[in-house]
């Protein structure tokens, strides 16, 4: 999220609780870029396209929701009764002198069973429809308030070339950072190779698919199934102006 958006400074060394709900006003704009990098004009949003507000606990509960449905269930321990051993007492209660013992297979001995142990289950659980795809677009919104966005004005490719794409990644500027060299601080320019980054398009496009699916750290979408847990996932979002207007049409029609 972006840092006009925290809550204001602290007071006595007591921090201000940060803002679960935020209201998005104003006009925002967006840069658009060829596939040389360079900026040939910006885009005006506004921000009720969107929702106008930003929700992080109801992000923070999408997100949750997709990561507990990725989870397999498989883990599987055996309780004492599913070891191998016999359950035969290993001696009489009393009169050894030792503590007194039952069955070997208990969870107290090495090679006896596990108490309490997980068992498969299934993680799966959906939250409301709604809220999902609010999630959603409340993501997209803050990749567009935190400048973390980008349209570019056209991305045809005529045939699977992962090299091209990995061109206009290196030639998108965005920032620059201190690095310490031999010779002392330098301060190099970051572009979109150097971070994660999710492509948008207005379809499913083959040939930008297969061209970026080998960039690591690099996700492709149609724009149609974009999801708040992967927009948050990678840093950077690019979106063709197709893809732009696509999503923009489904927050125009909802709000």
């Amino acid at each position: 999220m972006a840092e006009n958006t925290a809550a204001s400074a602290p007071e006595n060394g007591v921090a201000a609780p940060v803002a679960r709900l935020i209201e998005v006003t104003g006009t925002l704009k967006v840069p658009v870029v060829n596939r040389s990098g360079a900026e040939v004009g910006t885009v005006d949003i506004n921000p009720s396209e969107f929702g106008g507000k930003i929700s992080r606990q109801l992000m923070h509960d999408v997100v949750l929701m997709y990561l507990a449905n990725q989870r397999a269930g498989t883990h599987h321990t055996l309780r004492r009764g599913q070891v191998a051993g016999s359950t035969k007492k290993l001696f009489r209660q009393k009169g050894t002198g030792n503590a007194r013992a039952g069955t070997k297979r208990t969870n107290k001995r090495r090679g006896g069973g596990t108490a309490k142990g997980p068992k498969p289950r299934d993680y799966e659980y959906h939250l409301p429809k709604k809220s999902v795809k609010a999630a959603t677009r409340m993501a997209i919104l803050s990749k567009f308030l935190d400048g973390q966005a980008v349209i570019l004005d056209e991305f045809a490719l005529a045939a699977p070339k992962t090299k091209e794409v990995v061109g206009v990644l290196k030639a998108i500027k965005i920032g620059k950072k201190k690095k310490q060299t031999e010779q002392g601080e330098k301060e190099i320019e970051l572009t979109l190779a150097d971070t994660t980054v999710l492509i948008g398009t207005e379809k499913l496009d083959p040939n930008v698919y297969k061209s970026a699916r080998n960039i690591e750290g690099v996700k492709v979408l149609p724009a149609a199934e974009f999801n708040c847990y992967t927009v948050l996932k990678q840093k950077r979002l690019v979106l063709t102006k197709a893809a732009f207007e696509a999503l923009r049409a489904v927050g125009a029609a909802k709000s």
